[in-house]
């Protein structure tokens, strides 16, 4: 079942590869400008909307409510289903480590309590929703995240700067995969919950796990530049905030997925991190940051 689908925030890394899946899937795509858009008209004709927005962190208090209700305002046109990218930060520091539908929203920090208000407005629109909830991105450009910002520039040297312990799993998605599971749960909505929670299991990996599909051996990340930099630098006290994650294991739990998609086929893990690595390694410079976020984030 095929149909339109209008994607938000189609030059971030969400949206960039959500609109090519839609593409490869036989989708007619409309990629909304904000700039130059008229939202509403072009959600007349929208089964589906992608909601790939998200703002910096600094700004997510201020944002991130204004731009939920838009895009809940569009779906409401044409009665179109939302799709959006949900992330590990609703369960909070004390979460047990199978991340799920299964587990409730208990996150007391900032972030992840906005993102629980964001996830509840959804909830509480009466709109058809499909929540897709993963781990840190790996991407096939240099798009400012976690992984090509912080650990993989230091390949070149023959080392992963990793954030926090390599002993513990930790909660990857590889964002072709990601965006072919939406396509495909999209295209199952009309079987789904109203509102569906579905975890992608994605790659669950230590440090020392991924430095190995790497080619490289783990180096251990300072987080001391940017407590320094916090009195002057407004990204960096989200960023502390959020720092947890790297040091609680974690895994996204696979039922909730494999109950919809049980024959699904994800990337091998060393195609992905080959994927992901190879613009990193062919840049001369800082990995350029894309307008969806900051750099680094989760998703």
């Amino acid at each position: 079942m095929t149909g339109h689908v209008l994607i938000l925030g189609s030059s971030g890394r969400f949206g960039r590869n959500m609109a090519e899946a839609f593409w490869n899937a036989g989708w007619r795509v409309h990629l909304h400008d904000r700039a130059t858009g008229d939202l509403m008209a072009e959600a007349r004709e929208a089964d589906v909307i992608v909601n790939g927005w998200n703002p910096a962190y600094p700004d997510w208090a201020a944002q991130l409510p204004g731009l939920t209700a838009r895009c809940i305002e569009a779906a409401r046109v044409n009665d179109a289903t939302v799709l959006i990218p949900g992330n590990v930060y609703v369960y909070g520091k004390d979460a047990a480590p199978d991340f799920g539908p299964h587990l409730p929203h208990g996150a007391q920090n900032p972030l992840g309590r906005l993102r629980i208000e964001m996830e509840q407005a959804y909830r509480d629109s009466g709109c058809r929703v499909i929540v897709l909830r993963a781990g840190d991105f790996l991407d096939t450009e240099a798009s400012g995240n976690w992984f090509d910002r912080i650990l993989a520039p230091s390949l070149k040297k023959g080392v992963l700067t990793y954030p926090g312990n390599p002993d513990i799993p930790h909660a990857w998605a590889f964002l072709p995969d990601l965006a072919r599971a939406g396509v495909q749960l999209v295209e199952r909505r009309e079987s789904l919950p109203h509102f569906a929670d579905i975890a992608f299991p994605g790659y669950t990996l230590t440090g020392h796990e991924l430095a190995a599909l790497c080619g490289g051996k783990v180096k251990r990340m300072s987080w001391l530049p940017i407590q320094l930099a916090r009195p002057v630098w407004r990204l960096a006290a989200p960023l502390l905030e959020m720092r947890y994650l790297w040091d609680k294991p974690h895994f996204m739990a696979p039922q909730s997925f494999a109950a919809v998609l049980p024959d699904f086929r994800a990337t091998d893990p060393a195609e992905a991190v080959a994927q992901a690595t190879a613009p990193v390694m062919a840049s001369r410079g800082r990995p350029r940051q894309r307008d969806v976020g900051p750099a680094p984030a989760q998703a």
